[in-house]
């Protein structure tokens, strides 16, 4: 519902309009039947007195029998023909647009140039034409007025409008050209989107004063009514009727346009003023007047009272529907605002990566600044110009050798495009020198980020995926998918028609780049395509071959712009000494040397430009001329010479300025300076302060830059650089990484505890924990979540690892003392599924060594988090609680933590001793899970339930990562193709779905079962689907087509599970029967009958020899048919009386047990009650798994 001011706002108007409606009914030539009231909704009846009819165009139920619609018919058509033998290109760009929508499309879902004008035709064909459109805009005009949530009371005056429009179309057909322009211009009003006040105003004006056009035939005109003496003035009447018909033909021609100028650009070009609106109303009015001239003479004075009851009336609804826009503006402010709720500000928290809003702040300020007049000349190249005026082009590449200037360029682009009218803008700066940046899932991350900021209603396309899995939507391998379904979804809304989408240094993007490349072509050649991008990059090969495929681009290469960059550059230049002069107090034949020098040996590169500056800047007056002499030019050699420059700065420095920038090159982020200490090996007396650090970073040369306490590499060049320098790197890079190893470990050794954030409480949720003034992981934040990954980089070459993954060893000892530490900080960062991935590299770099001991504890250490990562993540305690509780009693980390285990709890549950086989419990259906399927390389599980979905599991790290919707009723099978690229689901809602399993769409939808399907398998080839019914059949579809291709009858009871053989020779069903039966898929004939004594409920062939068939029962050999014994079943229940007890008990969700309300035990799913009950600090639980566990607490 819209707000109760909204609602009273427009109930006010309403009111207004009613209170202003004419009271008098008009005298008509024909027996009209009553229309709607401007305030009431062609959707009502009526409900007004009899006594008090209001205004109608005049119908009639005959045309054939009615002169009126005729001449109607008749003017508006000469109106319109009139127009367009005066303005051929305007009425050619309209009738493109009209021929678009015959075919209910979007005009920007095809291009201009290939649209053929069908509406130019034979008069009766463009009436049936227009008819066509006038219905489809009154749908699509109802469908927006019942999809804006609320507003329905807001639209009254456009329902009135739309009613008029109804009743005349029904009355004369034939003239239905007067009413598409009206139905578009509602379109226009009731969009959020901003046009010209004027325009908008006019439209108002125009459509509000639509019923007084069309009755003017019916008043002023009528043969039957009008006197042979004033046959010329009628002549001289409808003269100027149709000039003014012509008129507003025009207006609502060009409004129409005008909403669809970028998509008509090329044929709009130079037809008419967009800004003349204001003229174009006083033309309309001034044709009013004069009808209003020559019927003062002509007709009966009961005719013009009734015309100026109409203009009264068509004056409160003129108000109307100007406030209709403002108010449907208002509300989508609400909406907005009401989006930005809890689940709002999750989505959005999950979501962020960065703003890139403050990179582009921060790289601006780490430049010294944007200079305008080092980027405008872009703004009039001819290049730049062409990608924005030409709907067409759809891709701005700019490349060019680092150092160039293509950032800055980029950020001076995105500052003008944001001065534009509706500027829609998302960007993202990709950086090497941080690996959450230079990945291409961040980089979607980032632009959907912004694009929310500033549209927040398009967070539904998030949401609709985020409200079922949470955070785990932008975590595992299925996350670039999500993303790109979320990114193309929110593409095709219509509220980003003309956005701009910008990607800075694509060449920075290490990860997946191939994937964001394809991504960005697809979008920009799409036919549909509805938005631009801009991106930049440096000269390398694989951007080049990928970017060349696309025809929509436009390239400018700045290496082919030497002027126009030479001088930019020189501007730059100037701005620079200007600064150097203010500050170090330069006199003229100082500051004309040092330009001079800057202008020759730049090589128009701004980063050489900014780094010579830089080091004059501190460089005394007197050793300037000196210095500037001795600077290179060139990157490579300015590089060198700062390396230079480093040696010899005397004393310890040197070492220590080595530490500082090898340590900071190989780390996968960008480092605080507390981490930086830390992780450098400075000596501790400069480790304890974040000053020292500082210090020393700034004295690195030029290749280290600090913000808000966060140093940077100045750019991707100088890390390539720094790479590459024997001085950093003496014994090679995988050295480096295993320093900061070992370093890391240290740092964690000798920090970590437990509670170190002090939360005292078990149950302390996640949510609420704020980080400690001081806070105790500052300094190993950065340590806690990538220790592995430096190991694990320090491996391929090195032998020195050896000795950490060995029994006894670091890597051992830390586990054997700080595990649970290390797991309470990882869920205080947030990064437990960091921590998962961590001990999974582990358990496969200690494969190769001979360590038993370490084997088996990450063994025990990776199930213990896979089994307690959920729990752990929502209460960061919970990992000496519930964790250690519930572990086996055998389990190492158990054992070595026994210490750790509550004191309160003083009976404890009955647990196995050793891990059972469950990996992980996968949690997320709201109702039984009927049907699992793994995917055949393992990587991904399928589940279907009853609550109709079917989720897609990553196996790795327990993340959901799609969420299949669409069935009607219990999902009961799933089974993946071979290759793992399509799923197959059986429902009761008696369909099967084939979905793709890489986006979670559905490709096809079979129907043909009578009855529930039971089972679904695809044959080995993919070629083929088979599905068992509870209609007693099995049915072999094809699974391209969909189409059913044999359906095999013989079972006499339902079908529970059916399987192909690996060579797709033979298929087998099981049924409740009691029957195993084998069909010859090339015949269709059963081949085979096995009598069992037993449902059958399960299948699967052996995939090597074709004739082992596992059952449920046991193993079938289809060539030595005996049967195997029987098996029993046995099965255990527990019911037990639940009680509600103060101080100890049961969270009513099931999910803790709780003392006094607060949560002290999470319990993991297969300890979930089914029934509890509680005496004093004894809890007992009975489980659905049949365990009754039974805890005594202190």
């Amino acid at each position: 519902m819209a707000p109760g001011w909204f609602g009273s706002k427009i109930k006010s108007k309403v009111r207004r309009l009613q209170q202003t409606t004419p009271q008098e009914s008009a005298p008509t030539p024909s027996s009209p039947t009553s229309s709607p009231t401007p305030s009431q909704p062609a959707s009502e009846p009526a409900t007004r007195p009899t006594s008090q009819p209001t205004p109608s165009p005049p119908t009639s139920t005959d045309s054939k029998t009615s002169p009126l619609p005729n001449l109607q018919e008749r003017l508006w058509n000469q109106a319109y023909d009139e127009l367009k033998a005066s303005e051929p290109k305007l009425v050619e760009a309209y009738e493109k647009i009209l021929s678009v929508g015959l075919h209910r499309k979007d005009p920007s879902s095809v291009t201009c140039e290939s649209t053929e004008n069908e509406v130019e035709g034979a008069r009766e064909t463009r009436c049936r034409q227009m008819q066509q459109l006038v219905r489809d805009g009154l749908d699509r005009t109802q469908k927006a007025a019942s999809i804006k949530r609320g507003i329905d009371e807001g639209l009254q005056a456009v329902q009135a409008v739309r009613g008029i429009v109804d009743k005349a179309v029904q009355a004369a057909p034939e003239a239905a050209v007067a009413w598409v322009g009206v139905c578009l211009g509602l379109e226009i009003l009731s969009n959020p989107v901003t046009e010209a006040r004027y325009n908008r105003n006019g439209i108002a004006y125009v459509l509000s004063r639509m019923e007084w056009y069309w009755n003017l035939v019916s008043l002023l005109l009528d043969e039957n009514k009008a006197e042979q003496s004033s046959a010329g003035l009628r002549v001289q009447l409808e003269k100027h009727v149709v000039q003014l018909y012509e008129k507003l033909l025009s207006y609502q021609v060009k409004s129409v346009c005008l909403y669809h100028r970028n998509w008509a650009a090329v044929v709009l070009r130079d037809v008419f003023r967009l800004d003349d609106w204001a003229g174009q109303l006083d033309e309309i009015q001034d044709a009013e007047a004069a009808v209003r001239t020559d019927s003062d003479q002509y007709n009966t004075e009961q005719s013009k009272s009734y015309l100026r009851k109409l203009t009264d009336a068509a004056g409160a609804l003129e108000i109307n529907l100007q406030d209709i826009h403002s108010a449907i503006e208002d509300q989508t402010r609400q909406q907005e605002k009401r989006h930005r709720d809890d689940k709002y500000e999750k989505c959005m928290q999950d979501l962020h990566v960065t703003d890139p809003r403050q990179d582009k702040k921060r790289i601006q300020d780490t430049k010294g600044g944007l200079l305008r007049d080092s980027y405008h000349w872009i703004l009039d190249h001819d290049d730049f110009q062409r990608f924005r005026d030409d709907p067409q082009s759809r891709l701005l590449w700019i490349k060019g050798d680092p150092g160039k200037g293509k950032t800055m360029l980029l950020c001076g682009i995105i500052d003008e495009l944001e001065k534009g009218p509706n500027s829609l803008l998302s960007y993202f700066f990709c950086q090497a020198t941080e690996a959450a940046l230079s990945n291409a899932a961040s980089v979607l991350r980032g632009l959907i980020y912004l694009l929310i900021t500033q549209q927040p209603s398009l967070i539904s396309y998030v949401r609709s995926k985020h409200d079922i899995t949470g955070e785990k939507l932008f975590q595992g391998i299925n996350v670039w998918v999500s993303l790109v379904e979320i990114l193309t979804d929110m593409l095709n809304d219509p509220i980003l028609k003309d956005a701009v989408l910008v990607v800075d240094a694509l060449d920075e993007c290490t990860t997946d780049r191939p994937q964001l490349l394809d991504f960005i072509i697809q979008s920009s050649s799409t036919p549909s395509s509805r938005v631009k991008w801009i991106v930049s990059s440096r000269n390398w090969q694989d951007i080049e071959e990928k970017l060349d495929n696309t025809k929509q681009k436009v390239r400018l290469h700045l290496e082919l712009n030497k002027d126009p960059i030479s001088a930019a550059v020189r501007i730059y230049i100037r701005r620079k000494v200007d600064a150097l002069v203010e500050q170090k107090k330069y006199d003229y034949q100082t500051r004309e040397a040092v330009e001079q020098h800057l202008v020759s040996s730049a090589n128009d590169t701004f980063l050489w430009v900014a780094l010579v500056c830089q080091e004059l800047q501190s460089t005394d007056i007197w050793d300037v001329l000196d210095v500037i002499e001795k600077i290179p030019s060139g990157l490579e050699a300015l590089y060198d010479r700062m390396i230079w420059h480093i040696q010899n700065l005397g004393r310890r420095n040197p070492e220590l300025c080595r530490h500082v920038l090898s340590t900071v090159a190989v780390a996968y982020r960008p480092l605080r300076l507390e981490e930086l200490g830390r992780l450098s090996g400075l000596p501790s007396s400069i480790q304890k302060s974040t000053d020292h650090v500082s210090k020393i970073t700034s004295m690195c040369g030029s290749f280290l830059t600090i913000r808000d306490n966060v140093v940077y590499i100045i750019h991707q060049s100088a890390k390539d650089f720094l790479f590459s320098s024997p001085f950093l790197f003496p014994s090679g890079i995988t050295h480096q990484h295993h320093a900061l190893f070992s370093r890391s470990l240290g740092a964690l050794s000798e920090t970590l505890r437990r509670d170190i954030y002090n939360l005292s409480v078990p149950g302390f949720p996640i949510d609420q924990v704020s980080p400690p003034n001081p806070d105790p992981l500052a300094s190993i934040r950065y340590s806690c979540v990538f220790w592995v990954d430096h190991l694990h980089d320090s491996e391929p070459r090195a032998r020195m690892s050896d000795k950490d993954l060995q029994d006894a060893g670091i890597v051992h000892d830390f586990l054997r003392k700080k595990y649970l530490y290390w797991l309470e900080s990882l869920s205080l960062l947030r990064t437990m599924s960091e921590g998962v991935i961590a001990v999974q590299k582990l358990e496969i770099l200690v494969k190769t060594k001979e360590a038993r001991q370490l084997t088996e504890l990450l063994r025990d250490a990776r199930r213990f988090i896979l089994s307690h990562k959920r729990a752990i993540e929502i209460a960061p305690l919970q990992v000496y609680a519930s964790a250690l509780v519930f572990s086996p009693t055998r389990s190492l980390i158990r054992e070595l933590f026994e210490k750790e285990e509550p004191n309160w709890i003083t009976l404890k549950p009955s647990v196995e001793s050793d891990w059972n086989a469950c990996l992980q419990t996968l949690e997320g259906h709201g109702n039984w899970v009927s049907s699992v399927a793994f995917s055949a390389d393992g990587q991904r599980l399928a589940s279907g339930s009853e609550d109709k979905t079917v989720k897609i599991w990553d196996t790795a790290t327990g993340a959901c990562v799609q969420m299949l919707e669409g069935h009607g009723d219990l999902v009961s099978s799933v089974a993946f193709s071979a290759d793992g690229q399509r799923l197959a689901s059986g429902s009761g809602d008696k369909t099967v779905k084939i979905w793709d399993a890489a986006t979670g769409a559905c490709m096809q939808t079979l129907e043909g079962h009578d009855e529930l399907v039971y089972s679904v398998a695809f044959s080995a080839d993919g070629q083929r689907l088979a599905s068992g019914s509870e209609d007693k059949t099995v049915k072999i579809w094809d699974a391209a087509t969909g189409a059913c291709m044999q359906t095999l009858e013989g079972h006499d009871y339902l079908v529970s599970s059916v399987t192909f053989s690996a060579d797709g020779q033979r298929l087998a069903s099981g049924s409740y029967d009691k029957t195993v039966k084998i069909w010859d898929t090339a015949t269709d004939m059963c081949v085979q009958t096995f009598e069992i004594d037993r449902a059958i409920t399960s299948l699967s062939f052996d995939p090597i020899t074709n004739s082992l068939l596992s059952t449920n029962i046991g193993l079938l050999n289809l060539d030595l048919p005996a049967l195997p014994p029987a098996i029993d079943n046995r099965s255990t229940d527990a019911t037990l009386r639940s009680v509600r007890h103060s101080g100890w008990g049961i969270s009513t969700d099931s999910v803790w047990i709780v003392k006094d309300g607060k949560g002290m035990l999470w319990l993991p799913p297969e300890y979930r009650v089914m029934s509890s009950a509680v005496v004093g600090s004894t809890v007992a639980i009975g489980c659905g798994s049949g365990r009754v566990p039974v805890m005594k607490f202190s």
